[in-house]
């Protein structure tokens, strides 16, 4: 398109050219068809597919660190989003159809930042969280993340390089604080997994629920061996005195 000609090659604009004139092409109903998909409905595809993998690990033996794994990825996601806000407002580049004319505009009237993409940030943060809980969902969850980024170019929304900032950003947040992340989220997925609303944490009748249940227990009976008195255990000579006075 001549409205995106700038002196000298531009790989980013040549990208956008070619991606965004495949709208101009395209019949009105693919088009509003790409606009939902790329707006609101690889978002909620990628919902979907992390209550899936959610009713899944409640079944494994291990379903609290599982669990603690696949909360990080949505965790990841709103912190990648908090760290882009800065980024936006320190480069402060504009939208693509500010600046040149001739794109294919699918969403008009965006005046917010376009680097890096708020979309691509959101769906590789959830969708490299969802890989390190596990390898098929997470696989699932990168390719939704990479047909958004190709949606958003597409709309003519976002440069390339918007798209590609955004999917280092949200695998950096994902991928570098999953540790600390886990260290936290495992003992807390582990407490929730023995109060009455472990459904969370694991399934019911399952070998990770039975394991509850005799944690739940065997905190309910070291409960009851404390003195009533006393707050503190009672001690073996303690409780063998008691018998022979009793005798």
């Amino acid at each position: 398109m001549a409205g995106l000609a700038l002196e000298g090659p531009n790989p980013d604009l040549d990208v956008l050219d070619s991606v965004n004139g495949l709208a101009k092409d395209a019949p009105n109903w693919v088009n509003r068809a790409m606009e939902y998909i790329g707006e609101y409905g690889i978002i909620a595809g990628l919902a979907v597919l992390c209550l899936i993998a959610w009713w899944t690990a409640r079944r494994k033996p291990d379903a609290p660190a599982a669990i603690a794994s696949l909360v990080w990825a949505p965790l990841a996601a709103g912190i990648a989003l908090l760290a882009n806000i800065p980024i936006r407002a320190f480069v402060e580049r504009p939208r693509p159809f500010k600046d040149h004319a001739g794109l294919e505009v699918l969403i008009p009237g965006k005046s917010d930042f376009s680097f890096v993409s708020d979309h691509a940030t959101l769906t590789m943060a959830v969708g490299v969280g969802l890989f390190v809980a596990n390898r098929k969902y997470g696989l699932a969850g990168i390719a939704l993340a990479l047909a958004e980024g190709f949606c958003r170019v597409y709309m003519g929304v976002h440069y390339p390089t918007d798209v590609v900032g955004g999917f280092a950003l949200g695998t950096a947040v994902a991928l570098l604080l999953a540790p600390p992340a886990q260290a936290m989220l495992v003992p807390l997925m582990t407490a929730i997994g023995r109060s009455p609303i472990r459904w969370l944490v694991v399934a019911p009748g399952t070998s990770a629920d039975a394991g509850a249940d005799g944690l739940a227990g065997q905190d309910a009976e070291n409960g009851r061996v404390v003195a009533a008195g006393s707050g503190m255990p009672r001690g073996r000579g303690e409780r063998e005195r008691d018998k022979d006075l009793a005798a």
